[in-house]
C-alpha cells in the first residue's frame, strides 16, 4: 500500500470512529466523549477512562490503547487486523469500549 493509500484508508477509519461514537451519544445516554487532533481520536467515557486511536504513519499500522492493553492493526486489503491475532479493528473497538462503558456498545466501519 503507498503512504497515500494508508493516509486514505487511516482517515476514513478515525471518521468512522468519530461517527459511531456520535452515533452512540445520539441514540443512548452513554455518554463518550469523542476528541480529535489530528491522526488521533481519543474516547472518554463517564468514568473518565479512555481509549485512544492513532495514526502510526511509518509503520503504516492504527494503534488502539485501551484498559485491555495495546494493540496494532494493519490493513489486509479487506479490513485492520490486529497484528498477533488478526481481529478485526472495529469489533476489537466495540468489545473494549463496551466494556470500559459498563453497557454495550456498538462500533462500525460505516
Amino acid at each position: 500500500m503507498t503512504d497515500l493509500e494508508y493516509l486514505d484508508r487511516a482517515e476514513a477509519l478515525l471518521a468512522a470512529v468519530e461517527a459511531s461514537c456520535d452515533g452512540i451519544n445520539e441514540s443512548t445516554d452513554a455518554d463518550v466523549d469523542n476528541q480529535r487532533v489530528g491522526g488521533m481520536v481519543t474516547l472518554t467515557f463517564a468514568d473518565r477512562s479512555q481509549i485512544i486511536v492513532n495514526m502510526q504513519k511509518p509503520l503504516q499500522e492504527i494503534w488502539m490503547a485501551a484498559r485491555a492493553g495495546g494493540f496494532h492493526y494493519k490493513f489486509d486489503g479487506q479490513a485492520w487486523r490486529d497484528t498477533k491475532t488478526a481481529s478485526e479493528f472495529f469489533a476489537d473497538l466495540t468489545q473494549y469500549a463496551s466494556q470500559q462503558a459498563g453497557r454495550a456498545l456498538e462500533f462500525s466501519a460505516r
